[in-house]
Order: C-alpha cells, then sequence, then structure tokens
C-alpha cells in the first residue's frame, strides 16, 4: 500500500470530494492521515474551504494559514514536503485542475515517493463527456508533469442530481478509456445519497459523503 496519494483531474471532476473522503478511509487504518491542498488555481471547493471540519474528524490538514488562506495565489506550504516526506504519515494531495493546476504535482515529484496517481473522471464536464475527451485530458495532464498515472476513478456525476445510470454511463466510458490507454479503473465513487436499486456496478464501489457546500 501507497504511502502518498495524488488525486488529479479536469476542473469539475469532483477530485477534492474523492481525495478528502480517501483520506478519510485511511484514517480508519492509520492513526496518522495529512491532507494537501494542492489547489493552486481555483479559489472555490477547496479543501481549505472545510478545514476545520476535517480536523474534527482527525485529519491533519495543509494549506497556507492565515492571511493566505483565501489568497488567489499559486502558494504552496513549505509543510506539503514535510509530510509527503514523513514515513509516519500517509499524505493525500488534492492537485488542482487543468495544465496550470497540475504543474503541483512536478514542483513535488522530488518529494512524492511511492506516490499512487489517480486520474479522476466526471463524464458530465464538457472536456471530458468523450472517450476522446478524456484520453486528451490524460495525455495532456500526464506531458505536463511527466508522471505516470497509476489508476482512472470513475466519478460521474452532477451533485445532488447525480442518478444511478448516469454512474453507470461513467462506468462505460471510463472501460473504453481504460483499454485504450491501458490504466485500470480504481473504483467507481457513489455520493452516500444514491439509492442504487440493486443496479450492479462493474467496478468497486467507493462510497463518499460531500462536504464542498455548493451556495444557492
Amino acid at each position: 500500500m501507497a504511502k502518498n496519494y495524488a488525486f488529479i483531474g479536469l476542473f469539475g471532476s469532483g477530485k477534492t470530494e474523492v481525495a478528502i473522503n480517501w483520506a478519510l478511509e485511511l484514517k480508519k487504518e492509520d492513526e496518522k492521515v495529512a491532507i494537501i491542498d494542492g489547489d493552486i488555481i481555483s479559489p472555490y471547493f477547496r479543501t481549505r474551504d472545510v478545514a476545520e471540519e476535517l480536523e474534527k474528524m482527525g485529519l491533519v490538514t495543509v494549506y497556507p494559514k492565515g492571511a493566505l488562506r483565501n489568497a488567489d495565489l499559486p502558494i504552496i506550504t513549505g509543510g506539503a514536503i514535510g509530510y509527503l516526506s514523513n514515513q509516519d504519515y500517509k499524505t493525500v494531495l488534492d492537485v488542482g485542475g487543468e495544465e496550470n493546476g497540475v504543474v503541483v504535482l512536478g514542483y513535488l515529484k522530488p518529494y512524492l515517493g511511492d506516490a499512487e496517481i489517480s486520474m479522476v473522471v466526471n463524464i458530465a464536464r464538457p472536456f471530458s463527456s468523450t472517450v476522446d475527451g478524456i484520453i486528451s485530458a490524460y495525455e495532456q495532464l500526464r506531458r505536463v508533469v511527466g508522471i505516470k498515472v497509476d489508476y482512472l476513478i470513475n466519478n460521474a456525476n452532477l451533485s445532488y442530481e447525480t442518478t444511478s445510470d448516469l454512474i453507470a454511463r461513467g462506468e462505460e466510458m471510463l472501460a473504453k478509456v481504460s483499454e485504450l490507454i491501458d490504466i485500470p479503473v480504481k473504483f467507481t465513487v457513489i455520493p452516500d445519497f444514491i439509492n442504487e436499486d440493486g443496479k450492479k456496478f462493474k467496478y468497486p464501489i467507493f462510497k463518499i459523503k460531500r462536504f464542498m457546500r455548493m451556495e444557492i
């Protein structure tokens, strides 16, 4: 089992939710788990936005503190390197989307060690709604940082309008992508409010709780 885990994907893929829930999953087996907010691109839906809640659940949250917390600046705190290197901690890295965001992985590459890198895919987003689009995004992100992607993750969703049928369609599309680029699918994400209605899914299921809140 890896010590470090990184989640990448296009904007809107839901990688932050997946990263948070994966950190909490690790916490069931390991006392020391840290999650790094490595999103230097989007000021919305970041791990730091729910940091206090996660800390109450036993996670160590790593992000710029104080006046820099809400700064729209490309800042990675030095603590990120410390936790990635600390063998006592399992560490999860939530990386920003698109080319400009994923460069964080390149910067931290010397400290990633045996990191498991997963690409989160949401087929309900415009640039990842087709097999060709997903492969193009994968090639783009991989080229920027020069790091091998170990797994694909099916996170087909429309927030609270997600359905089992949409999730199943995500599996079908990701199965085709997986075959073409020879990267396995790690799991299918199922929000905790979804009633599976006896539906059989192709891949292992990873149930998640949503932490990001949308203002209405």
